[in-house]
């Protein structure tokens, strides 16, 4: 099992777009994935097509319901020409209230999702993550095997990546297994603009070993997420092949692991050489 989870602090840099892209690809090469869509918004969910969930990611997180992810996983509604149909753990209107309850835990509630994914039998995982900090994206991080940090071309996402990276090497320290591994940085949504090749340039400068391929900003993707399809799914739509190859080289690199910390000189947290 091979367990991502799509994050950044901040919201609108696109982590959704992204991990529905990254669905599509694994959809493509008849890969079974299961997405978690943990961001209280729900635009995962309703990204794969799905609009009144019968059970939602909540269950396993209130219940400590071991192995329960399966339980609660349902099949979306993507067309099923398009490959193998993934199946989301959705996103429910009460998981906006979860989050303050895990709170109050005694014992801690960080490790509620990780518990979920015992003896799961997924060949993929995906997690979305809420634009935050808090208990649901650190339920995120102790359960997966390796991060995914999105962000786009702006005088923030240096020190915004920088904020993410410090968090994810806290949570690596109190884990056993010492994840999960950052695989990568993915600059979503970069532009023709001067600006966005500035920012691009000066992320890639301070993130040099962490840098995966670009998802450049097309119009196919937002339609694909408006229409609940798949970016593969969109045909002869101008940039939806484009975009489906930028996914597809990304999903790639993410199942060989991500960048190389062995072949890399590794970033400190701070976000220097």
């Amino acid at each position: 099992m091979v367990s991502i989870a799509i994050v950044n602090q901040k919201g609108g840099v696109g982590k959704t777009s992204v991990t529905l892209g990254l669905a599509s690809s694994a959809a493509k090469k008849n890969l079974k994935t299961l997405v978690v869509d943990l961001d209280p918004q729900g635009n995962a969910t309703t990204g794969l097509g799905v609009y009144e969930p019968s059970k939602g990611v909540v269950n396993v997180l209130e219940d400590e319901f071991f192995g329960g992810i399966n339980e609660i996983a349902e099949r979306s509604n993507w067309p099923s020409d398009c490959g193998q149909t993934p199946y989301i753990a959705a996103s429910t209107p009460n998981l906006s209230i979860c989050e303050p309850r895990l709170a109050t835990d005694p014992l801690g509630a960080q490790n509620r999702l990780s518990l979920s994914f015992e003896n799961s039998n997924w060949p993929l995982i995906i997690v979305d993550c809420p634009p935050s900090l808090g208990l649901l994206t650190v339920n995120a991080l102790f359960a997966v095997d390796m991060t995914l940090v999105v962000t786009e071309p702006g005088a923030w996402s240096v020190d915004g990546v920088a904020r993410m990276i410090q968090t994810i090497e806290k949570i690596r320290t109190r884990r056993i297994d010492s994840k999960p591994n950052i695989a990568g940085i993915a600059v979503n949504r970069l532009g023709r603009t001067r600006d966005d090749s500035y920012w691009n340039l000066k992320l890639e400068e301070v993130y040099s070993g962490f840098s995966l391929p670009k998802i450049h900003l097309r119009t196919a993707i937002a339609e694909a997420s408006a229409q609940s399809l798949p970016i593969h799914g969109l045909g002869k739509r101008s940039g939806a092949a484009e975009a489906a190859a930028e996914f597809d080289e990304l999903l790639t690199l993410l199942l060989e692991g991500g960048y190389s910390e062995n072949n890399s000189e590794k970033e400190d947290t701070d976000g220097h050489l």
